[in-house]
């Protein structure tokens, strides 16, 4: 019995491997290559920075994100614009920038972070400075703070 075993266990192997790659994998691809997942919207995604109205949006409200953030002992200042920020596409927008920071146990310095935003209303940008129409997404380069 126990030869047998082996043999059952290798056929099973092979035929799960063969309805893998004949049955489940080409259904993926095809669903992959509909227009299931696609969002149709104005905001096209690149790879390219760009600056934009909702661009610099974002990153205000990053920056509000940042503020709320932080305790009140601790001084920020942000520069006026962001070192770049990218659109994803469909209102995703990464946005990179600096923030100085001074607290008094600490020296001043001078950090990098990253910020992922989403705005929530799509097409319909009336929305967009009122802060609740946006999700903060991630933030990185701050956890030092």
């Amino acid at each position: 019995m126990k030869k047998y075993s082996i043999i059952i266990f290798i056929l099973g192997l092979s035929t799960l491997l063969l309805i893998q790659s004949k049955v489940v994998m080409p259904f993926v691809y095809k669903v992959i290559q509909s227009d299931i997942f696609l969002v149709d919207s104005k905001d096209q995604g690149g790879q390219a920075p760009i600056s934009t109205q909702l661009t610099n949006i974002a990153y205000m409200h990053c920056n509000t994100y940042i503020k709320s953030k932080l305790g009140p002992d601790i001084s920020i200042s942000f520069s006026e614009k962001p070192i770049n920020a990218w659109s994803l596409g469909n209102y995703q927008y990464v946005i990179n920038a600096e923030i100085d920071i001074s607290n008094p146990t600490t020296n001043p310095a001078t950090k990098k972070y990253v910020c992922r935003i989403n705005y929530k209303n799509g097409d319909n940008e009336e929305g967009s400075l009122d802060y609740t129409n946006w999700s903060i997404e991630g933030l990185s380069g701050l956890d030092a703070i």
